[in-house]
């Protein structure tokens, strides 16, 4: 695995390499449109501070603002248990240093993410409507995929990235609004700047126009395919560290044949970050294109049932080439590493066919213990549940007219 982690590292470091210097040639260019050849140096420092500026919010918050902007509230052992026990064995089989911190969405689409900086400082966030169509099995591949996201260092790396491609489609906005709006400015500029740097000038110009526009396409191109790299291998660390790949591809199959509107909060920076692209499309379970932030579910189901006689990373990659006729995503280091991970039954719980209906049930009590809802069971046995703004210190049961006194604090 240390292979693994280490390869994945590389490959972090070339793909950020690459969309730096996208930015700073960016800048440069669009640098030397405005202000002549003397002015590159000026846009490349343009451009090297915004970016700076957003990795240290990213460094310091980018977990905290993702989280927000997702809507995920933490939840305590209390509002889901088998949640916390299923994190725990996941955490526990992976050797992470600290337990993720966990979060849950008040969404009814089924998806998860993991975010954080590191293997210590990590978040996992699922959905209610996740936690009411998964089984345990189906529910511990989900999470041992989100696991392998932070043990191959995937967190830092999308928040990174992101901030990067944010940072290129920001200076590309920025430039080409300004040049909508100071267009008459520009042209009387270039006319009284002589024949031949007048010239010079407007080549630029066109130059630095392409680049504002090719810029953010080949960085998202780029960023997507690594993004769909780090989907497979993501899955196959979910097989080996559940030994039962079987519940993730069923996991993927319910999550790609939900039938729930499409995930509210949600928009392009962190689609990347979830276990299935929350984007609906009629597309993603058999097609992929450069554009798509994951690769196809159906793909990947294959892939993972392909998986009959072990779970190794070695027994993941022959699946996929395949499955896929393409090369393979997993490390030639992780490939050598000698490993033998035999796969397990489905548990007993996971084999029972009667609990999709009173999970539903469930969701709608998860979501009120996480918005702090107060729960009373009255003497007649019905349960009642008060919202965190209902101001009276009692409530009567509808059913038997008993007043209840409602505990605080």
């Amino acid at each position: 695995m240390w292979e693994l982690i280490r390869a994945n590292k590389r490959s972090s470091i070339v793909l950020m390499v690459v969309m730096a210097a996208v930015l700073l040639l960016l800048g440069f260019i669009i640098g030397m449109a405005f202000f002549g050849q003397e002015g590159g140096l000026f846009g490349l420092m343009i451009a090297t501070a915004i970016w700076l500026i957003l990795t240290l919010i990213s460094l310091s918050n980018g977990d905290q603002i993702l989280l927000a902007a997702s809507r995920a509230k933490p939840v305590t052992h209390e509002v889901h248990p088998q949640l916390f026990n299923v994190v725990e064995e996941m955490k526990i089989a992976a050797g992470l240093p600290a337990m993720p911190k966990i979060y849950i969405i008040n969404d009814p689409a089924p998806n998860a993410f993991a975010t954080g900086r590191n293997p210590k400082n990590a978040s996992v966030a699922v959905t209610a409507g996740l936690l009411g169509r998964l089984n345990r099995d189906e529910l511990q591949g989900v999470i041992a995929h989100e696991i392998s996201h932070i043990l191959h260092r995937d967190i830092l790396f999308v928040t990174l990235a992101g901030i990067m491609l944010g940072s290129i489609v920001l200076l590309s906005q920025v430039f080409l609004r300004g040049m909508f709006y100071s267009s008459m400015g520009s042209r009387r500029r270039y006319s009284s700047g002589g024949k031949g740097g007048g010239q010079a000038q407007i080549v630029m110009l066109i130059i630095a126009i392409i680049a504002a526009i090719v810029a953010p396409i080949m960085a998202y191109l780029l960023y997507f395919a690594l993004s769909r790299r780090r989907e497979y291998l993501a899955d196959a660390g979910a097989a080996r560290l559940t030994r039962y790949p079987e519940g993730l591809a069923s996991a993927l199959e319910k999550i790609a044949g939900d039938p729930s509107p499409q995930l509210a909060a949600v928009n392009k920076v962190t689609a990347p970050m979830y276990i299935v692209n929350p984007f609906k499309s009629k597309k993603q379970m058999k097609l992929s294109d450069l554009t798509s932030t994951h690769p196809p579910i159906s793909e990947r189901i294959k892939i993972l049932r392909k998986l009959t006689h072990g779970a190794s990373m070695k027994q993941y990659s022959d699946a996929f080439t395949e499955v896929t006729h393409n090369k393979t995503v997993v490390p030639v280091a992780a490939l050598n590493a000698k490993e033998d991970v035999a796969l397990r039954q489905a548990s007993a719980e996971a084999a029972k066919k009667d609990r999709a209906e009173k999970q539903m049930r469930q969701v709608g009590d998860i979501m009120r213990r996480v918005n702090q809802f107060i729960f009373l069971t009255c003497a007649c046995g019905l349960k009642l549940k008060i919202p965190p703004n209902y101001k009276s210190s009692t409530v009567t049961c509808p059913r038997c007219n008993k007043s209840l006194d409602i505990p605080r604090g």
